[in-house]
């Protein structure tokens, strides 16, 4: 295939960073990687053919800082901007400054973002253009007396979402009218907190749907093309861990309807780019959820049984080219499967868990990919995403599929931090996910019904792993790979050999909780709210702060009942952990 691009900057980070720095160099085009305090040493800043520093650790001081990220565009003399997925990867304003430098952006045009970016216009959008919309408030509301009134007509449950809101965030559901409060000021804290958006709207909630997505392509020469569907069913607090195409549940006559109205949904906003539309279905009815306007965290599977390169196909829709197949060049053969593993503890309710990894071992075989951040021991900072790899599996069915997933899994080393991968062992013992019957609750009916092994963070010993280490060099904001040999500064062991990091114990990575009374912070994070004042009266295990950390509210709890002595910490400040929170006297 011929190069669209001589060098494309990369606006992102971790797995999805490295995924488009391989495609970029199957292309033959030069990559450039942006990279933080954090991720110094991360392993998309070595893949790339450029590193350049772009700020500190805060996200908003680096990977969200759109002025450096055009600077750097520039000054390294790349031609496009590839946001990834999360991050910038949604942000129409984003989209008009690559516009604006005289870059080209890959992904659609920014009216396409915005328009599908507010879930309330998306809706009137799809209502229009003939795609099923769950029922709901046409405009934003004004407080939870509207939710009131708007279960009053239509029953409960019912779904709180963030009109900018996606991934999870800004999305909550109130089962009768005693959480219709507390429902209306999450989704509208999170929607500020993380959009800047703190408006909601309100629509019915389905009680035991699948949540199905459609991949489409839509070129600028107005071409389009449905991929079919992954079923994205399995979920924790509405993030996705579980991923699989085709869905258990869906017939090739739904695949059809289904992908119409997507390809439908995406000639509504003149869309030209890689997209995917989210439904919810429930018996034999499906309905729009939302318009994702980027690569998913999930596309891989959608790859493994279409052939179909999704990364390179977005970026070269982007340079112009039109799309290198028509709808009846698709087909779906065999059955893949993608898994997620966040640094996150599924014994401990899914708390983040992140940290160093010190040992690291990936699975291979016939029918294995793994996109990962790593490709040997490293860190998982506390500042981002809990993502640390997907596993993806092919096989000449589902039932192919999930025994290559079963070996994998057994395969796969990761240590010294908790990981999502004993959760996804445990479901393939469930009767539930292996005859795949399953819907959006599977997590919350079946959780207490798994036997899902504890983290096991034991002390590592202190014997020297290696005679050298290769270390990152910065040189005016660029970034370049030496290795050393012998003597490695402080932090080498005996005669200079380089000690491999040492790992969290189980109990230092616990601690938080109370010293003589004090409730801590558990991991570094952000404090999202204070539940309780100076003089209160609390319970033992009641929650006092809810700490946001790895993309995750948390709510921290006392350990013991008594009287709040002193607040230490306001809602928005960050905290590190072991810090103060409250003291409980």
């Amino acid at each position: 295939m011929s190069k669209v691009f001589e060098k494309v900057l990369v606006a992102n980070r971790g797995e999805i960073a490295v995924r488009i720095i391989r495609a970029l160099r199957e292309m033959g085009t030069g990559s450039v990687a942006v990279y933080s305090e954090a991720d110094r040493e991360a392993l998309h800043t070595r893949l790339a053919d450029e590193a350049h520093h772009i700020g500190p650790t805060p996200a908003s001081e680096s990977y969200l800082n759109i002025g450096k990220l055009i600077e750097v565009a520039k000054a390294s003399g790349a031609e496009a901007v590839h946001p990834g997925y999360g991050f910038l990867a949604e942000s129409a304003p984003f989209a008009r400054a690559v516009n604006e430098a005289g870059l080209t952006w890959i992904g659609p045009h920014p009216e396409a973002i915005e328009a599908m970016g507010s879930k309330v216009e998306s809706r009137r959008i799809m209502a229009k253009a003939g795609v099923p919309i769950t029922p709901g408030t046409e405009d934003p509301v004004a407080s939870y007396k509207d939710v009131l009134d708007f279960a009053s007509e239509h029953g409960f449950p019912v779904a709180v979402k963030a009109s900018s809101g996606g991934g999870g965030k800004g999305f909550a559901v109130a089962l009768d009218k005693t959480e219709v409060e507390a429902a209306f000021d999450r989704a509208s804290r999170e929607g500020e907190a993380y959009f800047g958006d703190g408006s909601v709207y309100v629509e019915r909630y389905l009680s035991g749907p699948r949540h199905i997505e459609i991949q489409v392509f839509r070129d600028k020469h107005g071409n389009a093309v449905h991929l079919g569907e992954r079923d994205c069913s399995i979920q924790r607090r509405h993030q996705k861990l579980v991923e699989e195409c085709p869905s258990p549940a869906l017939t090739p006559e739904m695949r059809d309807e289904m992908g119409r109205a997507a390809v439908q949904a995406a000639e509504a906003v003149g869309y030209d780019s890689a997209g995917t539309c989210e439904f919810l279905v429930q018996d034999s009815e499906f309905f729009f959820l939302e318009m994702n306007t980027r690569v998913q965290v999930e596309h891989p599977v959608t790859e493994e049984v279409t052939g179909i390169d999704i990364v390179q196909t977005g970026i070269r829709v982007a340079a112009g080219e039109p799309l290198a197949f028509g709808q009846d060049d698709v087909a779906w053969r065999g059955h893949a499967i993608e898994v997620r593993l966040n640094a996150e503890d599924p014994a401990q309710g899914f708390a983040p868990s992140p940290g160093a990894v010190t040992v690291y071992e990936e699975p291979g075989g016939p029918g294995v990919r793994v996109d990962s951040s790593l490709r040997e021991p490293g860190l998982v900072p506390e500042s981002y995403d809990p993502l640390v790899a997907k596993l993806i599996v092919r096989g000449s069915d589902r039932k192919a599929a999930l025994a290559i997933l079963r070996r994998a899994l057994a395969e796969f080393r990761i240590e010294g931090i908790a990981t999502t991968a004993s959760f996804h062992r445990a479901i393939l013992d469930d009767e539930k996910f292996v005859a795949g019957e399953y819907t959006t609750g599977f997590v919350a009916e079946r959780i207490d019904k798994l036997t899902i092994e504890p983290a096991t963070l034991g002390e590592q010993a202190d014997t020297p792993q290696k005679e050298s280490r290769e270390v990152e060099v910065e040189v005016n904001g660029r970034l370049f790979s030496v290795r050393v040999f012998g003597e490695a500064g402080g932090s080498g062991g005996e005669n200079g050999a380089v000690q491999a990091p040492v790992r969290r114990g189980a109990t230092e990575r616990k601690r938080a909780s109370v010293s003589e009374g004090t409730v801590a912070a558990p991991m570094q994070g952000t404090i999202v709210k204070v539940l309780v004042e100076a003089g209160e009266s609390v319970e033992a295990d009641q929650a006092v702060c809810v700490l946001e950390a790895m993309k995750m509210e948390s709510e921290v709890r006392s350990r013991k009942a008594g009287t709040v002595a002193e607040v230490h910490v306001g809602a928005g400040q960050a905290v590190g952990r072991g810090e103060p929170l409250v003291s409980v006297e």
